[in-house]
């Protein structure tokens, strides 16, 4: 490794194979990763298995210091564990300059970015200017300006013949999949319901902790992450899976232009409060760092804009979008709410206590009508098909959310019982996105939707980051 001679020091890490590969074994990889400043634990999550046509050899470009560190030791982790370890080489160059070496070295064709979203549009933009394909997590932009950046890049993309694409693991969830195939389903959901600002016929909700476990360990956060202007308030960052699915659920397959298809109505935010002994236990940090300085109130809280809730119509549907961070919830894990409305039926996602915080589809008829309930039943037997194993079960209970309004509620709803074999779980999904991504980019074939899609996602989000920012 080399280092630059105003580096004092040297890190070198290198995680290599059980097993050596053969010069035909390497040639015969078409895709090769390279790691750009991987400071959220979602990095290393792309590599949590091995892929046919990826290399081994990871070359990982980022400053030196803890972030890099930890991305280092989790992929070490995913090598030595007892059951299905990978067998990465991660080749690692460490510098200020890590940005500039990785362009001027061009040692492989992907660039995967999860970290600091400070500069990560540009990083974006530049890697493709540069003739790298990109995968990056979400979210791809943060603010306004960050949104004209991808703009640019998803041109520079097109012009290069590249492929940029961002890591959706939510549509991988088995109940997000059977809630998209049954609203697919006139005979069972009818049409989507144009709802109104007061009562939207889809609302989607994303429950978050700071203090949580990933992988068999409690995730150290770095201390950017805490800061709104580097990782993004939460109504950019964690809405973007949540716009998502709203596009991906409620108009499958459709274009949608956000020029003409999308208004953001209204948008809040507000922050979470944490003290400086929860800042301290997942940050590892014995002071709150000067940048955040600027955000503790009364010399001991410290504020994190990491909430907020938007309204917007899409093709004339009422949606609403809600983040919610805590530092700790008494599930520890993340939750999903999910509401769609039909003309015939009602279909909704719960993760709370009665579920055992557990992802749980619900599909409620409008009215009890009994050729509804036939049309489910049969509609049933069709997914069984392809997802065997699922069944419904009737059951006598109403459900409060919030705004929901009850008037439009039956008293029976039909749980759909979905067997564990389908339940991969969060982290497996990023598996899922790679594969998709890895298949688009050798065949060409990323469906004509996902660009025009991407755009109006992070349109939606930067505009109503624009709206909540300008009522403070």
């Amino acid at each position: 490794m080399r280092t630059p001679s105003y580096i004092g020091f040297t890190i070198l890490l290198v995680f290599t194979s059980c097993k050596m590969k053969t010069s035909l074994e390497v040639k015969s990889k078409t895709v090769h990763l390279i790691t750009l400043d991987p400071g959220h634990f979602h990095a290393a999550l792309v590599q949590k298995i091995m892929y046919d046509d990826v290399d081994s050899v990871v070359h990982v470009y980022a400053s030196p210091g803890p972030d890099l560190q930890l991305h280092l030791e989790r992929i070490k982790g995913y090598n030595t564990r007892a059951d299905q370890p990978t067998h990465w080489n991660e080749e690692v160059y460490a510098g200020k300059d890590f940005f500039e070496k990785m362009i001027e070295e061009k040692k492989g064709n992907v660039v995967v970015l999860a970290g600091n979203n400070q500069k990560k549009t540009e990083y974006i933009l530049k890697s493709l200017e540069a003739g790298f394909n990109v995968l990056a997590d979400k979210p791809m932009a943060i603010n306004k300006e960050g949104f004209e950046i991808l703009k640019k890049a998803f041109e520079t993309a097109k012009s290069k013949n590249l492929l940029l694409y961002d890591i959706m693991t939510e549509r991988f969830e088995i109940t997000t999949i059977l809630q998209r195939e049954l609203s697919m389903m006139p005979e069972v959901f009818g049409d989507l319901e144009k709802g109104t600002v007061e009562n939207p016929a889809v609302v989607m909700e994303s429950g978050h902790c700071f203090y949580k476990n990933v992988s068999g360990n409690i995730v150290i956060r770095p201390a950017w992450f805490i800061d709104a202007s580097q990782q993004g308030e939460g109504i950019v960052d964690v809405t973007t899976h949540l716009v998502d699915l709203v596009q991906w659920e409620c108009f499958p397959g459709q274009s949608l232009d956000y020029t003409k298809d999308i208004t953001v109505l209204n948008a809040n935010k507000w922050a979470t409060d944490m003290n400086l002994s929860q800042f301290k236990t997942i940050t590892k940090m014995d002071s709150i760092p000067f940048f955040l300085k600027r955000n503790v109130v009364n010399d001991t809280t410290l504020q994190v804009y990491s909430n907020g809730v938007f309204n917007y119509q899409i093709k004339g549907v009422n949606a609403e979008v809600t983040v919610r961070w805590d530092y700790q919830t008494p599930s520890g894990i993340d939750t999903h709410f999910s509401w769609i409305e039909g003309t015939k039926a009602t279909l909704y996602i719960v993760q709370g206590p009665d579920q055992q915080y557990k992802p749980t589809l619900y599909a409620e008829l409008r009215n009890d009508n009994p050729d509804t309930e036939k049309a489910l039943m049969d509609q049933i037997k069709k997914l069984q098909l392809k997802y065997p194993g699922i069944e419904v079960k009737k059951e006598r209970k109403k459900f409060d959310h919030g705004i929901i309004d009850l008037e439009k509620l039956s008293i029976y709803r039909y749980e759909v019982i979905i067997p564990d074999k389908y339940k991969e779980g969060h982290e497996a999904h990023f598996a899922r996105v790679t594969e998709n991504f890895l298949e688009y980019l050798k065949n060409k074939n990323i469906p004509e939707w996902e660009v025009p899609n991407m755009l109006a996602k992070y349109f939606v989000t930067t505009k109503a980051l624009e709206i909540a920012t300008s009522k403070k």
